[in-house]
């Protein structure tokens, strides 16, 4: 995820530890572990839970095939065309 060298955390810790002093350092240490183990073991969950809903089968997919096939015999009834001139000239007078 990040890139860090053991220069950049050494540079880090001396930072820390002339920043917070020795007292405080392992405090800010261990605070900041469990910060960290806590945002990991949420991204393992996270992921989990959606590789489970990824996995899932379709448990209840008979009203969607239905569906489907209503839909596909509706598509294939065909409509008469008009025919007549007039017809289709009074439809757009109508609409206009």
């Amino acid at each position: 995820m990040f890139e860090v060298g053991f220069s950049e955390m050494l540079l880090v810790g001396i930072v820390a530890l002339l920043v917070l002093g020795p007292e405080r350092l392992p405090v800010a240490a261990r605070t900041l572990g469990r910060g960290l183990g806590q945002a990991r073991r949420a991204m393992q969950g996270l992921r989990a839970q959606m590789e489970r809903e990824i996995d899932m089968p379709n448990l209840d997919s008979a009203p969607l095939q239905r569906l489907e096939q209503e839909l596909r015999q509706g598509i294939s009834l065909k409509a008469e065309p008009a025919t007549d001139a007039a017809t289709v000239t009074v439809i757009r007078e109508t609409t206009s």
